[in-house]
């Protein structure tokens, strides 16, 4: 993988993550939808828009490597812009795609945002499950269940987003969340409530930032 904070335009993102010239056009469509939808919905930091390659796409689709091999099922919570979710399942739909089989679903309460998801994955003929469902909701862990991967950008510190994931873990289960310089110190106040298996992965993208990859979670002081 070549360097992700050089991806500043279709070519340069299928280059560095392997993906078709058809789905790094996709992308290329993600971007135009993105600048138009932002006029009325704020999707992303307004100071990002124009370097949404490696802020956004390439930042989200660094996680596609820390996917476990054979994965089938990948959890997205408040997907919002579609970040990491919506990238991943662009990734995932590429025809040499590194996990093959892969189905992700994406959840986010706003409906203007959910509404912006759909056209992203109607215009690239994707396939992705969108919830315009609340997290926490029974009906969303109803149509989910557990799942192998779990992911999160900017959604809740560390303790608050275990607990909305706790519902969809399963023995197997990873969780990846991108997370920015004060990730220590929310480990360490979620370590007072969670029980879990921590794996601190810098982030390609941004020098401050890590990517959180959590294994075997529990409340504290209950069993596997």
């Amino acid at each position: 993988m070549s360097n992700p904070t050089a991806v500043i335009d279709a070519g340069n993102f299928a280059e560095t993550f392997g993906v078709s010239r058809e789905t790094a056009l996709k992308f290329e469509s993600y971007a135009t939808l993105l600048k138009q939808w932002q006029k009325a919905v704020q999707l992303v930091a307004p100071s990002t828009l124009n370097a949404v390659w490696w802020r956004h796409f390439a930042d989200s689709a660094q996680l596609m490597a820390l996917c476990p091999p054979g994965a089938r099922t990948w959890l997205d919570l408040g997907s919002g812009g579609g970040f990491p979710g919506l990238v991943i399942a662009l990734m995932a739909c590429d025809p040499a795609a590194q996990a093959p089989g892969l189905r992700v679903t994406l959840v986010e309460s706003d409906s203007r945002k959910a509404a912006f998801l759909r056209e992203v994955a109607r215009q690239a003929g994707c396939t992705v499950d969108i919830l315009g469902t609340r997290i926490e909701s029974s009906s969303t862990r109803d149509k989910v269940g557990r799942v192998e991967v779990v992911s999160a950008r900017a959604v809740a510190p560390l303790t608050d987003l275990l607990g909305l994931a706790h519902p969809f873990w399963g023995p197997t289960t990873v969780g990846l969340f991108l997370k920015g310089r004060d990730v220590e110190s929310e480990v360490e106040a979620a370590a007072q409530v969670w029980d879990f298996e921590l794996e601190l992965k810098p982030s390609l993208t941004e020098a401050s930032s890590r990517v959180a990859r959590i294994r075997n979670l529990n409340p504290r002081g209950k069993p596997a």
